[in-house]
């Protein structure tokens, strides 16, 4: 049971964070949850880090080589790393996570799929033998998104990738404080004093060096908007990860405080639809709401009139991202046709079935969504039954595949994080893998077909023309439609330094 938050006078030993919401797994490969992503950076560290240019660059390695036309890598840790429970970082240690890492996550699967052997040469060697090159295997390895592929003691990594680890320890910039932790109101973590960060690189995103100059973070779940910002306004915390827009410019008036966008991809709203029932088993039927689909009319209902909070003319891709482009994006463009739309149900065959919507209501950016999505759904003629409920009922109700008559569903919204996006790799929405997809469950074998090729593309130039068919069959298939990009502020304290770009991270920061 969660306890509400108790203002306390500010030390400036401790970093105190209001994050997106309560931490309520602790295993970072178990789940897609970013806000376990968020905590697993703080206590576990990764082979690879991304930089603010979307490359990988070596961050627990210090390089790697390849052999072999592609088909051989050796990667070699650093010299120095330990895990918080005073054993040293080993090879076998990166075997075993890498394994239980990519049981769970769809790009590692596609890394296992071509591995005809991973073994520890050493203590400080890593051999990956490869039955046909897989350049972005650093990628696989480091990507910042969900589940997070983290290096684990290998007693902790060999534990069934379905079943959570229970003892935290890792080898980041802070270690996870357990006995302090109280489920739906605070987190603590303490400084490593034995982590080696990475020199000679900038900090950036994932990458580079990991300073942890406060002692001790606190993370508060303060659930109430407004209360989080009186907080923040009044110095008993220094840091909101997602203040509701409506609060923005309160926070801006404030010269103590400031705002930033740490995620540059942003968050891409959309409308999932469930492919397994009608409705939207029909493809015709999904594709003919595109032509009443207005982005912008979305993102105002949702962030409101300030444009700098979200961007429309978006597409399957995070925009200002290396895959994003414009392929098909004329059918979200010009004035909306709803006689077209109407005609084009007809067409498809739409028998006034119930359309069973789900609207989260405690998270205002979403329920914005789902209420102009069922105003339009009925506008065109379609008979909707929105059922407003909080979004942990939608996170249950969106993974049920009963018939939506029997407990189940046909839409339901949400926003799928930046760095989610980047690419056809893990992105989840785009996935066509049927009953392994992510909720909705869509089939395409093109886009399947589509998403291989861009793994066993030889160059940057092959995979962003790949995404620009997997963009177009996108249209046509309609896994779920774009709602636009959104890009969510974090506000902190003027005595802070600036965090680095990406999410949140405790490390970096220092008080001015």
């Amino acid at each position: 049971m969660s306890t509400p938050f108790v203002a306390r006078a500010q030390s400036l030993d401790t970093l105190k964070i209001v994050p997106e919401g309560d931490l309520p797994i602790l295993d970072p490969v178990f789940t897609t949850a970013t806000v376990v992503r968020n905590h697993g950076y703080m206590v576990w560290d990764t082979l690879y880090g991304m930089d603010a240019a979307y490359q990988m660059q070596p961050q627990m390695l210090a390089g790697h080589s390849t052999e072999d036309d592609g088909r051989r890598w050796t990667l070699t840790l650093r010299p120095g790393l330990m895990f918080h429970d005073g054993t040293p970082v080993l090879a076998r240690d990166c075997v075993a996570s890498i394994r239980r890492y990519c049981a769970k996550d769809s790009f590692g699967q596609a890394l296992m799929a071509v591995t005809d052997a991973l073994s520890a040469l050493d203590d400080h060697r890593i051999r990956f033998r490869l039955k046909k090159p897989f350049p972005l295997l650093p990628n696989a390895l480091g990507k910042p998104s969900t589940p997070m592929p983290c290096i684990m003691p290998e007693r902790l990594a060999l534990t069934d990738a379905n079943k959570q680890v229970t003892e935290m320890v890792g080898s980041g910039p802070y270690r996870f404080v357990t006995a302090e932790r109280v489920p739906g109101s605070r987190v603590v973590y303490e400084r490593f004093s034995a982590y080696v960060p990475r020199e000679g690189a900038p900090a950036t995103f994932t990458a580079g060096p990991k300073i942890a100059h406060f002692p001790r973070v606190e993370w508060h779940v303060i659930p109430d908007a407004s209360t989080a910002v009186n907080a923040l306004a009044n110095g008993e915390v220094d840091w909101v990860q997602q203040p509701v827009a409506d609060l923005l410019p309160k926070i801006r008036a404030n010269p103590k405080l400031t705002t930033t966008v740490l995620e540059p991809g942003g968050s891409l709203a959309l409308m999932r639809f469930n492919h397994l029932y009608p409705p939207f088993d029909n493809p015709a039927i999904r594709r003919a709401l595109l032509w009443g689909i207005d982005q912008a009319e979305f993102e105002t209902a949702s962030l409101g009139e300030d444009r700098t909070l979200w961007k429309d003319g978006v597409g399957f891709f995070s925009p200002g991202t290396p895959m994003a482009n414009s392929a098909g994006l004329e059918v979200l463009a010009g004035k909306r046709d709803l006689d077209r739309v109407r005609r084009e149900l007809k067409a498809a065959g739409y028998t006034n079935e119930p359309v069973i919507m789900l609207g989260a209501t405690d998270y205002p950016a979403l329920q914005g969504l789902a209420l102009v999505g069922a105003d339009l759904l009925r506008k065109v003629g379609m008979n909707v039954d929105f059922q407003a409920v909080d979004w942990g009922t939608t996170v249950q109700r969106r993974n049920s595949r009963k018939p939506p008559k029997d407990g189940g569903w046909n839409i339901f919204y949400s926003s799928i994080t930046g760095v989610n996006n980047f690419d056809p790799a893990g992105h989840l929405g785009l996935r066509g893998n049927g009953e392994a997809a992510w909720p909705g469950w869509p089939t395409s074998p093109e886009i399947e077909a589509l998403r291989a090729a861009w793994l066993e593309a030889p160059d940057q130039p092959s995979r962003m023309k790949i995404c620009e068919a997997i963009q177009l069959r996108a249209w046509i298939d309609v896994p779920y439609i774009p709602l636009g990009a959104q890009y969510q502020p974090n506000a902190y304290s003027r005595n802070l330094s600036a965090p680095r770009i990406g999410f949140v991270q405790g490390y970096d920061v220092r008080r001015l």
